[in-house]
């Protein structure tokens, strides 16, 4: 009797075990899966998308079909940090999660998961794209997992520049083309136009804006002063190539200078006074409408102003990008190469319902066929094949130059950010390239105002107004900006705690009359030390050393 009592016990517990495992599975059907019958993914994204399409677009709609995949993101106008920060204390995570400079962050969290296995098993497009750079996806020399699929362009070629002086093409053409080698040049040339046209449209005319709004004070503000001094990119840091000594670039004696420039811009009256508190929104308007004559900016953070001025017909008030720089023997580095970057990238969470579905969606967007719909578009639709060879025809391609909302509407480059891609130049197997971009393309893609500007100046290409590649080493750290650190290090407080000084004290400087610029200066580089920026600056040079080590 005891037997068959045990007996029935077992088969009723097996029973409810199945009719558990069932109800499970079956929640977990409702959680994943949309009335499409799609597996639904949701997405953080520490970067805006101004052209996000819902994935309605007839491109989104293909890369649903083709993966089984609905994307539901959420896009953070702030870089990220706070809402990261809000994620890693309540536990909770979405499927996917693009966290620009957080991901160490996360990885401290334990939020996410070793994709290695994953990739081995499920994403042969993904070992391709990476090829010999595969190894760069390492963590750490002390952690070997792969949290982060690093999604830059892979081995591009760029044909535009991205950091620069940009002046309206209208100031230049009405002075006659001249030089554009300095900041002083870029002065004279400002202020002779706002002089003669002290007002466009009815509006006052803007010498020139900066934006300070968040983080992006870093962006149009402070890192215009290791470009304009010979230096490249490495966040708030200057790297010694030799010695790979870190040191915070604010304290270069060259940059300075540079924010003494600004100042002196303030001070004869070439300054946008709304510079520190206008918002990002207002700042894009208000170049949008034509009367700034001047930024200092990257060209993806103006974009939007661009193709708004290009769409009303206004392309003498587009900007033109210039190297110029506070003196005339420094070199503009915005062609130094950094390598393939490898850290900042999407990273699945351990909260992901279906990690097999995502690192599939994230291996089809790698693929052959991912990347040509996501750079060429869908044939027949947005290009024909002619003699073997894609060919956009030239009213898709007018759309592409001149419609502000094509991206949106077609869904071409959507989902671009979100996988690794082939950079500009690179060549499919029929010996085309998986871009649309070229020379050719580029200089198509002008106005005929950018034509006679750059015609004027005896070049073809913007580019060609700047150093080239060759006439810089490769970084062997690729960027100091690149190497994730955890959220709550103690070299991401200092780092922070040193922003916030920058936040206050550099437009402070700036605004100050010039015989008070030394004095604020001064205290800003104590302020600067006093917040323990020679432990971030010796704890920098180890990550250096380190990365280098890692990646050779």
């Amino acid at each position: 009797m005891k037997r068959t009592s045990r007996f029935i016990f077992l088969s009723v517990l097996i029973f409810m075990l199945v009719i558990t495992g069932c109800s499970k599975e079956t929640s977990k059907e409702k959680v994943t899966k949309n009335k499409d019958g799609q597996v639904e993914l949701t997405l953080f994204s520490a970067d805006p998308n101004s052209q996000w399409d819902n994935m309605e677009s007839p491109v989104s709609k293909v890369i649903k079909e083709k993966t089984g995949v609905t994307v539901k993101p959420e896009f953070d106008v702030n870089g990220g940090t706070q809402k990261i920060s809000l994620m890693v204390a309540s536990g909770e995570y979405p499927d996917l999660i693009f966290p620009k400079g957080s991901a160490g962050t996360l990885v401290e969290a334990g939020a996410l998961i070793d994709l290695t296995d994953l990739i081995n098993k499920y994403a042969p497009n993904l070992k391709k794209i990476y090829g010999d750079y595969f190894s760069r996806l390492k963590w750490s020399n002390d952690d070997k997992s792969i949290y982060i699929l690093p999604t830059s362009a892979i081995d591009t070629q760029y044909f535009s520049p991205s950091h620069g002086v940009g002046l309206q093409n209208s100031v230049v053409k009405e002075l006659g083309y001249p030089q554009i080698k300095t900041l002083k040049d870029v002065e004279n040339v400002v202020k002779a136009y706002k002089e003669k046209y002290p007002k466009i449209d009815g509006q006052d005319t803007i010498g020139l804006s900066l934006l300070a709004d968040d983080w992006r004070i870093m962006i149009s503000t402070t890192n215009p002063a290791f470009w304009a001094t010979g230096a490249s990119d490495d966040g708030e840091y200057y790297i010694d190539p030799k010695t790979y000594k870190a040191t915070m670039h604010y304290k270069r004696p060259d940059e300075r200078e540079y924010f003494r420039w600004l100042n002196h811009m303030n001070d004869i009256g070439l300054l946008d006074p709304e510079s520190f508190v206008q918002k990002y929104d207002q700042y894009i308007a208000k170049l949008s409408s034509g009367r700034v004559l001047a930024i200092t900016d990257d060209d993806w953070e103006f974009a939007d102003a661009q193709r708004a001025l290009k769409e009303q017909g206004k392309a003498d008030r587009m900007f033109g990008m210039y190297p110029a720089t506070l003196t005339g023997d420094m070199k503009q580095a915005n062609f130094q190469s950094s390598g393939y970057l490898a850290g900042w990238g999407i990273g699945i969470t351990k909260d992901c319902k279906d990690p097999v579905a995502a690192i599939k969606f994230l291996d089809f967007l790698a693929s052959d066929e991912g990347q040509i719909l996501q750079n060429w578009g869908i044939e027949g639709k947005n290009y024909t094949i002619e003699n073997g060879k894609r060919v956009i025809p030239a009213d898709e391609m007018q759309k592409r130059n001149t419609d502000a909302n094509y991206v949106k509407k077609t869904g071409i480059g959507v989902l671009k950010g979100w996988a690794p891609s082939y950079g500009d130049g690179v060549t499919d197997e029929s010996g085309q390239t998986y871009t649309i971009a070229s020379p050719e393309q580029v200089k198509e893609s002008y106005t005929d105002v950018e034509k006679e500007v750059l015609k004027n100046y005896g070049v073809e290409m913007w580019r060609d107004l700047y150093p080239k590649a060759e006439e810089f080493s490769v970084k062997p750290w690729g960027a100091s900006y690149n190497i994730q650190v955890a959220n709550d290090s103690e070299l991401a407080l200092i780092e922070k705690k040193a922003l916030d000084i920058v936040k206050k004290r550099i437009p402070e400087a700036i605004l100050a009359k010039p015989s008070q610029f030394d004095k604020i200066y001064d205290t800003f580089l104590k302020d600067l030390d006093a917040a323990g920026v020679d432990k971030a600056e010796k704890e920098r040079t180890k990550l250096i050393k380190d990365r280098v080590e890692l990646w050779k």
